[in-house]
């Protein structure tokens, strides 16, 4: 059984996405890999001041620091964790 969370957007990423421009991320908004499989999640950039938000950000900068190979912002946590913290924060 699935839901679908309205302010985040879910897309399989793979190399040759990463060189299309057909991946876009909307004005306001940043995308983020979470997970083992690395699925990609478009985010409101307002999560980004939010404190759970930043835990995560916390400690991806632990797990990977400010080089990583992938290009773009990985959080190192389930993609349920993700979903859960992304449902509260589109609750508040």
């Amino acid at each position: 059984m699935g839901f679908r969370l309205p302010a985040i957007r879910r897309a399989s990423f793979n190399a040759s996405q990463a060189a299309s421009k057909s991946v876009q991320v909307p004005k306001g908004h940043l995308a983020v890999y979470v997970g083992e499989k690395q699925k990609r999640f478009v985010i409101p950039l307002s999560h980004l001041n939010q404190p759970l938000f930043q835990e995560l950000l916390s400690q991806a900068e632990e797990e990977f620091g400010y080089d990583h190979p992938m290009g773009g912002l990985t959080i190192p946590c389930s993609e349920d964790v993700f979903q859960h913290i992304t449902s509260r924060l589109n609750g508040q």
